[in-house]
């Protein structure tokens, strides 16, 4: 383990967070709101990244090995996590330390869910902030440090691929592939800025609204979220959804024209089929058994489904008191997630793909049981490494959902609460269902089962592997 080169990444990451608090201090003068919060935790994180990089800074930045990539990016995010609560602390917007973990965790790992049961009385700088752990959480803070750390010389694809293991390789050098992600982060970022500031929301909540939208995070500045807001400004949130669910290689494959390679993309098919298909299912279910109009039926039920898929948490309506059917297909949506390659959680429409191609291959297999039937994924064949660890993960995703389930149910919540809590905290969605709903909150429940919550966003957003691995004997052997 080349813990040096570990140090000096991991000081370049907590220049960025700092930068990143500092970027709240001019929305703080804008409306005159105190400051020193953001400056002494800037300080906080600034100061150690430089005692860091000064005492590593003659540390040749080699390649990275495998093993120092899962360090970094676990030690990464709970670094972030931790100087994320500063601010709630330092201003008094969440005094207590879990409830200011849970609420940066969320934000960070573009979860959604919140301890806060008044959104609207915080500081629009905290508020602001908060929005912002969503944004840099999103684009990832490994690709961040790929963009600025032009000597950092990665042989492969081990650190940029642990957020997402069936990215679609491209290319070109890894740093300039970086970059090209980060300008399409940041052109949709704009592009919804500019269109919810054409539908009259005012700039900050259109800032606010487009980090947790892009970034598939859900943190709203509004108490009710989307909900009383226009049809205009919903449709532009569901679009813009739905391109953040979407793997960021297809939008870079759109930007060089490269169309074909968009129409052999198995999972952006798949992805949009299941949005398509759950989302006239609901509408169905709206129009028939709630007595809603045809477009109010087909927006709260896109809106939702596309919310939900992308693991981003928004709500235009309370899915709680929807017909059964409609609130019973959201709860099994939780456990999609978006594309590979993009801001979702959950466990991947590529993965869920690929399941149902195993399934196809056995009884293909029972009827020809001596045929050669390869499995393929965008007209690429999958090993048996790949596939078996594609499965395991599913397995590894249903066992900690049961394990976290049963764990907040001993600490005293009900079985929809507790189910819901787990499937949206891995998930990184953030309303979920029983007390913990779109309308309700998270400041409810016990400290432990926060803490529980805050431990399988993390694992959730790092997709198991990266945290399991730490805690296997193995790793630490030379």
């Amino acid at each position: 383990m080349r813990s040096r080169i570990v140090f000096r990444i991991l000081a370049r990451i907590l220049l960025i967070t700092g930068i990143s608090l500092l970027s709240c201090i001019p929305v703080a003068l804008a409306y005159n709101e105190a400051y020193s919060p953001f400056i002494y935790s800037s300080v906080l994180a600034l100061v150690p990244a430089i005692i860091m990089h000064l005492s590593v800074k003659r540390t040749e930045l080699s390649s990275l090995g495998r093993r120092e990539a899962y360090l970094l990016v676990t030690l990464a995010w709970v670094m972030m996590s931790l100087i994320g609560t500063l601010p709630y602390l330092l201003s008094g917007s969440i005094p207590n330390f879990t409830d200011a973990l849970f609420e940066s965790v969320s934000g960070f790992s573009t979860t959604g869910s919140s301890i806060l049961t008044d959104i609207e009385i915080l500081p629009k700088s905290v508020l602001f902030w908060r929005s912002m752990t969503h944004w840099v959480g999103g684009l990832g803070i490994i690709v961040l440090v790929i963009i600025i750390m032009p000597s950092l010389n990665i042989g492969g694809y081990n650190l940029f691929t642990l957020e997402s293991s069936l990215q679609e390789k491209i290319h070109p050098r890894i740093q300039s592939v970086g970059k090209r992600l980060l300008y399409i982060y940041l052109i949709l970022t704009l592009l919804e800025t500019l269109f919810l500031l054409a539908g009259g929301m005012n700039l900050f909540e259109s800032v606010c609204h487009s980090f947790g939208t892009v970034a598939t995070g859900g943190f709203s500045p509004k108490n009710t979220s989307i909900i009383d807001y226009p049809p205009y400004i919903q449709y532009v949130v569901m679009v813009f959804m739905l391109l953040a669910g979407t793997n960021f290689v297809v939008h870079y494959y759109l930007i060089k024209r490269e169309f074909s390679k968009i129409r052999q993309n198995e999972e952006l098919k798949f992805y949009l089929f299941v949005v398509l298909i759950s989302g006239l299912i609901i509408t169905g279910v709206l129009y028939f058994q709630a007595n809603r109009t045809l477009e109010p039926a087909f927006r709260e039920s896109f809106f939702q489904v596309i919310s939900i898929i992308t693991c981003t948490g928004f709500a235009s309506s309370d899915y709680l008191i929807w017909p059964t059917g409609g609130w019973v297909l959201i709860f099994f949506l939780m456990f999609f997630g978006g594309c590979t390659g993009s801001t979702a959680g959950g466990i991947k429409m590529a993965r869920h793909l690929i399941a149902l191609k195993n399934v196809n291959h056995v009884i293909r297999k029972l009827i020809a049981p001596n045929a050669v039937i390869p499995l393929r994924f965008n007209h690429q064949k999958i090993s048996y490494e790949d596939n078996n660890g594609i499965l395991t993960f599913i397995l590894w995703y249903m066992i900690l959902f049961i394990i976290g389930t049963l764990f907040l149910i001993l600490s005293g919540l009900d079985m929809a609460t507790s189910s819901s809590s787990v499937a949206t905290a891995m998930g990184g969605i953030g309303p979920g269902f029983g007390t913990v709903g779109p309308v309700s909150n998270f400041a409810h429940l016990p400290q432990v089962s926060k803490i529980a919550l805050s431990a399988l966003m993390l694992l959730g957003r790092l997709e198991i592997y990266t945290i399991v691995m730490l805690f296997t004997p193995w790793f630490w052997k030379k």
